[in-house]
């Protein structure tokens, strides 16, 4: 059982529109840097964010990418799901035939386990995500965002959050 790069990039991409919001539309050039993951990549991801009404993407000069939704209402699992991943603990994917086309002893277990990791993604919203990197980012004495081509949030400037203060 693992959560792919996929997800991960998908949440993390999420997170980072999240964070720069209010300054309005977010290129994906500028994700793409910030996050170190590759914009073609990030492409792909946010045409399936797209259909799944997660994001709303804006056309020309000043375009790029908006969280669709309030971020009170976009859950981690809603993101994991735009983008096709399925975490799944079970040896069968569900299907029951996990040894030698019979359920096996521990089936029940993570099925369980299945049901209970989205049940945590479910109640993890992007609202609750950007929360934390504030409190964490003022902790550290630091700005979350410096701008919207600026440095990943984790590597702000210290004199920035400085000069903000």
């Amino acid at each position: 059982m693992r959560l792919t790069t996929k997800g991960r990039f998908a949440v993390t991409a999420m997170m980072d529109l999240a964070l720069r919001g209010e300054e309005g539309p977010v290129a994906l050039a500028g994700v793409a840097e910030r996050q170190s993951i590759s914009l073609s990549y990030l492409e792909q991801l946010f045409g399936k964010l797209r259909r799944y009404k997660l994001v709303d993407s804006v056309r020309g000069p000043g375009g790029g990418y908006r969280i669709a939704r309030p971020l009170e209402r976009v859950t981690v699992a809603d993101i994991i799901r735009a983008v096709d991943e399925h975490l799944d603990a079970t040896q069968c994917g569900g299907q029951e035939n996990c040894q030698d086309e019979h359920r096996c002893m521990t089936h029940d277990l993570w099925s369980t386990l299945n049901a209970k990791m989205f049940e945590y993604l479910a109640s993890v919203t992007l609202a609750d995500l950007v929360d934390r990197e504030k409190v964490k980012a003022a902790a550290r004495g630091e700005a979350v965002i410096s701008g919207p081509l600026g440095p990943h949030p984790r590597r702000v400037v210290r004199e920035k959050a400085v000069a903000l203060a």
